[in-house]
């Protein structure tokens, strides 16, 4: 007599009619990690400063790294899993982040670690490339805005518990914010490898980009660097000079390069449609708005304020829930009635936030910084869920996954840069051992004179981002007429 199998594999068959929800467990699985990581890193870095005897600079590249490698090469991995399988790919995203997250906890110095966060932004660089395209792949068009919001709401979610987590992990050790990635990250690949299919046939036409992306990679890092380190130096010094020439040179040569690739890295081609040349440029603005608040309010609280971890990071929730209730409706309205009037309200929302918090001062009660944190959160929200869909309601089906990580490559473009400028507004003129003091969270050190500079400083670039969040509202307002009935059409 014959044995039947009674073993069952995991997930449905990729023409099932549930594949779809099988496939958004796994993005959701990889929205959630990307955006918990960030939460709890950002809210350890005075723990990380005191125990590694980091520099400020080294600091604030512990941050920019990640940014830098996952930023550009989003594209990159997306290429590279249209060679050789979305699934291949995501899962091996999963593994690479959890083998660096486990070497960044044994990290004895700042600069091992920055080599370990490097490792961690190309694993995050084929989770990012990939969440948005097997999304693509697996859902109907008309529901692809439900499955993209259901990433937000998550990701939203990582925001909330980040910040929380990291303040309870750095009480156990600092490795522990690293650490803790590990088993998420393996379970994530499993779960991948267990539930994907890979449902695109691999693209014919060979080949990588690699000299367009060294260029962009080498030309984003100098301009962040000199920035950075300007801010925390002198704008005079010969390597901040060499490295802005090296980004005035490298940057426009990497849109040169592109326009003449057979396989480019970035093919601006998709730019050519002015709706979502117009929604790039203010997802752009709107990460250089809105990116560093979160680096801000770390070292307003824990520095200026001497909140402990745990506190500091419950205190930066109201921003996450404000994305996270504002993110659906939002997307519900554009679905019914276009996006750009919502965009730029939005994007207003934000810049009324961000003005709002230069009444903080060093002794000001929680719920002023509460209320601007929500408004933030909830402009955010507004903006987000319709730009997006504006952006990829104008792009044929088939470049869908080209659109969103060209999207993403602009906002977190934005946000790299957000920090670098930030920090430079932040430090200017203050004292280093004023410095060292607020950004290891060492409050009790200092008297109130001492922290008034910090915080006028912190002022002086509050404006500047409201200022970059107007440009970015008046751009969605500008953007071009049959906006709506574009979307309306596409959707």
């Amino acid at each position: 007599m014959a044995l039947v199998s009674t073993t069952r594999r995991i997930g449905v068959h990729h023409d099932h009619p549930h594949y779809k929800w099988w496939a958004l467990s796994c993005t959701s699985l990889g929205m959630l990690l990307a955006t918990v990581n960030s939460g709890t890193l950002i809210i350890a870095l005075p723990d990380l400063e005191r125990a590694l005897h980091t520099s400020l600079l080294q600091l604030v590249w512990v941050i920019l790294v990640y940014l830098i490698a996952s930023t550009v090469l989003v594209l990159t991995a997306g290429r590279l899993s249209d060679l050789f399988g979305r699934k291949n790919a995501y899962v091996g995203g999963f593994v690479l982040f959890a083998l660096a997250s486990l070497g960044a906890g044994f990290a004895s110095g700042g600069t091992e670690l920055l080599i370990w966060r490097v490792v961690q932004g190309v694993g995050g660089a084929f989770l990012f490339a990939n969440s948005s395209a097997i999304v693509t792949d697996a859902f109907p068009r008309e529901q692809l805005g439900v499955a993209m919001g259901t990433n937000v709401m998550v990701a939203a979610v990582g925001l909330v518990i980040g910040p929380v987590l990291g303040g309870a992990l750095v009480e156990i050790g600092w490795q522990w914010v690293f650490w803790f990635n590990v088993p998420f990250a393996l379970a994530g690949s499993a779960w991948a490898w267990a539930v994907l299919h890979d449902l695109h046939k691999p693209d014919e036409v060979r080949g990588l980009d690699l000299v367009g992306t060294t260029v962009f990679v080498v030309g984003l890092t100098a301009l962040v660097y000199a920035i950075s380190k300007g801010g925390l130096t002198s704008w005079t010094e010969p390597i901040v000079i060499v490295s802005f020439a090296l980004a005035a040179v490298l940057l426009p040569l990497f849109v040169l390069i592109e326009r003449g690739q057979r396989a480019p890295m970035l093919d601006l081609t998709i730019f050519q449609e002015r709706l979502f040349a117009a929604g790039a440029a203010a997802a752009f603005l709107n990460g250089l708005g809105r990116f560093a608040l979160t680096f801000i309010f770390v070292f307003y609280y824990q520095g200026a304020q001497g909140d402990d971890p745990i506190l500091a990071g419950l205190k930066l929730a109201p921003m996450a829930l404000g994305m996270l209730v504002a993110s659906p409706p939002a997307g519900w309205w554009a679905d019914r009635h276009g996006s750009r009037l919502l965009a730029t309200v939005g994007m207003l929302i934000t810049a009324v936030g961000i003005a709002g918090m230069t009444l903080l001062a060093a002794d000001s009660s929680y719920w002023l910084s509460a209320v601007m944190l929500l408004l933030v959160g909830v402009g955010f929200g507004v903006f987000n869920s319709p730009n997006t869909a504006a952006m990829m309601g104008v792009v044929a089906p088939n470049r869908r996954g080209i659109a969103a990580g060209a999207r993403m490559m602009a906002q977190n473009t934005g946000a790299v840069i957000s920090i670098a400028l930030v920090m430079a507004i932040v430090t200017a003129g203050i004292p280093k051992d004023v410095l060292f003091a607020i950004f290891s969270g060492l409050r009790d050190s200092l008297d109130s004179g001492a922290i008034d500079g910090f915080i006028a400083n912190m002022h002086t670039a509050l404006w500047v981002l409201t200022g970059i969040t107007l440009l970015g509202a008046l751009i969605c307002l500008l953007r071009p007429a049959a906006a709506r009935r574009v979307e309306l059409a596409a959707d």
